[in-house]
């Protein structure tokens, strides 16, 4: 055995990675970006300027106060509540856990959700309790309700919508899940700018209730910015364990651009909330395809029983990559994921996936 194998913990060895496939020049409809960049020449002009006058030979602001203070106003934070912010959503989540992980502490999840909740919790040493969802992927309160009582997780994570499933639980459910949690509740908000709702403002009605954002699915992935917005308690002790210059000076400035012309970027999430809409349409009346109702910017989708794999095999041959969740988790068998593209990219991903379905089914 290898001095690696003697001294790595087991449950981290038997792990696997986090995949991000490499696959060359393909119709990317995956990971669920936006498929726009900045909308206009005279924008992406602008925007070079901007960074060209920033200086890289200094550390960032360690506190971001210029971006804390453009996102306090633009999602009308309430005034008594903090905002932190990360590298991309991720590093928050690793903040939070690292903070709770008491011996013995655990993580609750509705699943199938976020795979980060469950591997982020194995990194630092917690045990996840994951409590299925029902069949069509509401939350089971009831099992919820027992879970929790069973286990007092030091944090609960909801992601609202969900991924992969693309559904926004009934607000009195996850304000139920609040009221009975001991510890802390995260209401993971990646997807917001298409669901066109938020937990944001009734902040500091519960104690212990955080709201988290990434700015990846509104258009700036490649910056990788996160923030967690919530009562300052909980933040201020989270704070600790975020490492100096977490935010770099690039990201600082390219997202106060991006947030300086965010009508802009509003519009391009309007026009994925109407192609997500006509793509439901268009693939729902494909032969054997169930699309569940999604307020992201995906859509899940259930193929004919066993034909999941083939089909993205076959799309992916054709250039077009999606995702492929069977064998994810029991619940997600025979499900693919597709991210909502251009116009262009949704035509050639449904005319490709019915063409397909038409030789399995």
């Amino acid at each position: 055995m290898s001095r690696a194998g003697d001294r790595v913990r087991p449950e981290i060895q038997a792990l696997g990675a986090y995949h991000v496939p490499e696959v060359g020049d393909v119709v990317k409809l995956d990971a669920m970006e936006n498929p726009y960049t900045w909308p206009d020449e005279d924008m992406r002009a602008e925007w070079a300027a901007r960074l060209s006058g920033v200086g890289v030979n200094r550390y960032p602001d360690p506190r971001a106060a210029d971006v804390v203070a453009r996102l306090r106003g633009h999602t009308a934070l309430p005034s008594d509540q903090a905002l932190l912010l990360g590298n991309g959503s991720d590093e928050l989540i690793q903040l939070v856990t690292l903070a709770l992980a008491r011996p013995g502490a655990k993580v609750l999840a509705p699943e199938p959700t976020f795979v980060m909740y469950r591997m982020i919790a194995t990194f630092c040493g917690l045990e996840f309790i994951g409590v299925p969802l029902t069949p069509d992927f509401g939350l089971d309160m009831p099992a919820l309700e027992a879970a929790i009582e069973a286990h007092d997780p030091a944090v609960v994570w909801l992601a609202w919508p969900n991924n992969p499933t693309g559904n926004a639980w009934p607000r009195a459910d996850v304000h139920r899940v609040a009221d009975l949690a001991g510890g802390l509740v995260v209401v993971d908000e990646a997807y917001q700018p298409f669901a066109q709702d938020s937990f944001i403002g009734e902040l500091g009605e519960r104690d212990n209730v955080v709201v988290l954002r990434t700015l990846s699915k509104l258009g700036l992935a490649g910056l990788r910015l996160g923030f967690v917005a919530g009562p300052p308690a909980w933040l201020e002790e989270i704070d600790k364990l975020r490492l100096p210059y977490n935010v770099n000076v690039l990201t600082q400035a390219g997202a106060a651009f991006a947030l300086d012309h965010f009508d802009r970027l509003d519009r391009q999430a309007a026009e994925i909330r109407r192609e997500r809409d006509a793509l439901a349409a268009t693939l729902a009346a494909a032969p054997g395809v169930t699309v569940y109702p999604s307020a992201a910017n995906f859509l899940l989708l259930r193929v004919p029983s066993g034909t999941a794999r083939q089909l993205f095999e076959d799309l992916l041959a054709e250039g077009i990559l999606i995702k492929c969740l069977d064998g994810a988790h029991p619940a997600l068998t025979d499900c693919l994921r597709v991210t909502v593209g251009t116009p262009t990219e949704n035509a050639l991903l449904a005319e490709a996936l019915k063409r397909r379905l038409s030789a399995v089914v």
